[in-house]
């Protein structure tokens, strides 16, 4: 049910109601187990892992080629892995519990909101992270996403889980001084959500830019098809000089060949385009740099500069950008191409285009805020500043029609509402977007469809406290939550509290 919370449901009060049943039932049964408890809050975390990035299978079993009974076996060990970061929250906070003698009550309002942020930081960082279906990205549209320019999406679901506690506390029947504690809570931390939306952290930047953000609808069991290549060379380049705009992009990999594998003067003549146009392009491709170093690119070509900007993908995803040791075998049988990509590492240049300064980030990268983030906050320290603008080009036509492409799209909402910027995505099969610097979607095209999504965009400039400071404030919250347990708990008789 949690997954209903997320998009493209966005029922996101249920996820109050589901993370407290789930408490209230771990809490009603202090007699039960490590077994017991992991059985409960491991079906919760699997249940919801595995239906939210049940997309997969598509990616797997339609376009990699792999029977069904491996495509769920695998996807059961990965939403295995992802469930045991809850599981681990509530197994952790009953070991605390027991150990400090630790009244229900701190435990709800407390411990868990904060073992809860800190595991989704670690499945973020973890393994190279795998972020998807953090409880923050629910909450986009609700009051409470005053909080993600401060906390960031981390933070964030520590403050659901908070919410979901004083629910506890009506479940649980609590005292009645304790539930109208609860209530008062609540509304507190709802007001406070009201209020923070109400600060502007960032302010505009120069004029607004015109774009046109292009969506091929290149169906992926074609895309690297050799006799469909040259249409979709043609398909982009006509796209591209369509019509003039001061930013136009394509989605990631729009070139489906490398560099050094298309026709020689195909680059050249989309340089030629920008510099008489007066249009800044970025292009989604796979650059060759020979002796086998490969990357997934963002190539730039500006009005103003015959130099090429280039920005390539750090933050490579597992299987489908490089392979972990010893799973070779995985991947031969998924038959992905492309699947080896070197990385540059975190640190990159924006590109001007005009008087904004625009940073791109591709596909899976846009669901670490914190890189993205420590981007920002280096970019502010040089002559050149910060960017004002962020550029997602993604690829999901692997995962069809799928719940993934919505729930992509909040994620990158979850960006802009980090950084206090806009995020402009160019995609293949959706969602094309335009989402201004409060998260809000100003434009979309239709998924699986054909065409150009053409707006302005206003750049912003200033610091969040979220760019300025990274996940630490949420690590330093949680840190002062379990300390303010810690010393409740150290000044009440030791037995444990009903």
């Amino acid at each position: 049910m949690n997954v209903l919370s997320f998009a493209p449901f966005f029922v996101w009060p249920l996820q109050f109601v589901t993370l407290a049943l789930l408490f209230s039932i771990v809490l009603l049964h202090p007699e039960w187990n490590k077994k017991q408890l992991f059985v409960v809050s491991f079906s919760y975390a699997f249940g919801m892992m595995f239906s939210g990035v049940s997309w997969l299978l598509i990616a797997m079993t339609r376009y990699g080629g792999m029977p069904w009974i491996l495509a769920i076996i695998a996807l059961a060990f990965l939403a295995s892995y992802m469930a045991l970061f809850p599981t681990l929250t509530l197994l952790f906070a009953r070991s605390l519990r027991r150990r400090w003698s630790i009244p229900n009550s701190v435990l709800l309002l407390l411990v868990i909101p904060a073992l809860w942020a800190l595991f989704e930081y670690l499945r973020g960082y973890l393994m190279t992270g795998f972020p998807w279906l953090s409880l923050g990205y629910a909450q986009v549209a609700s009051p409470l996403a005053g909080f993600a320019p401060v906390l960031g999406v981390y933070g964030l679901s520590g403050i659901v889980c908070l919410i979901a506690a004083c629910v506890s506390l009506f479940v649980l029947k609590a005292s009645r001084r304790k539930r109208t504690a609860g209530l008062a809570l609540l509304l507190v931390v709802f007001g406070l959500g009201f209020g923070l939306q109400n600060i502007a952290w960032t302010s505009p930047h120069g004029k607004p830019l015109s774009v046109r953000l292009a969506q091929g609808n290149i169906d992926q069991g074609v895309k690297f098809d050799a006799d469909f290549i040259d249409s979709t060379l043609s398909l982009y380049r006509s796209m591209i000089t369509e019509k003039p705009a001061d930013l136009i992009a394509v989605p990631e990999t729009a070139l489906p060949i490398l560099t050094s594998q298309l026709p020689p003067d195909y680059l050249p003549q989309l340089q030629t385009y920008a510099s008489e146009s007066g249009s800044n392009l970025f292009v989604g491709v796979a650059t060759d740099d020979g002796n086998n170093r490969y990357s997934n690119s963002v190539l730039g070509y500006s009005a103003h500069d015959t130099q090429v900007y280039r920005y390539d993908k750090h933050h490579l995803v597992p299987f489908g950008e490089f392979v972990p040791y010893g799973f070779r075998w995985f991947v031969n049988m998924m038959q992905i191409p492309l699947g080896e990509f070197a990385s540059p590492g975190v640190l990159q240049a924006n590109q001007r285009v005009k008087d904004q300064r625009v940073m791109p980030n591709i596909c899976y990268e846009d669901l670490f805020g914190d890189e993205i983030a420590l981007q920002l906050r280096a970019q502010a320290q040089t002559a050149q500043g910060a960017a004002t603008i962020l550029l997602n080009v993604s690829n999901l036509a692997w995962y069809g029609d799928s719940i993934a492409i919505p729930q992509h799209l909040q994620i990158s909402q979850m960006r802009s509402l980090e950084t206090g910027r806009p995020m402009l995505r160019s995609t293949n099969t959706g969602a094309t977007a335009i989402i201004n610097e409060r998260g809000e979607i100003i434009a979309q095209l239709p998924t699986l469809t054909l065409g150009s999504l053409a707006g302005q965009v206003q750049g912003m400039q200033g610091l969040t406290p979220y760019i300025r400071f990274g996940d630490a404030t949420m690590a330093l919250l949680a840190g002062l939550a379990l300390l303010a347990a810690y010393f409740i708990s150290a000044r009440r008789p030791r037995r444990l509290q009903q």
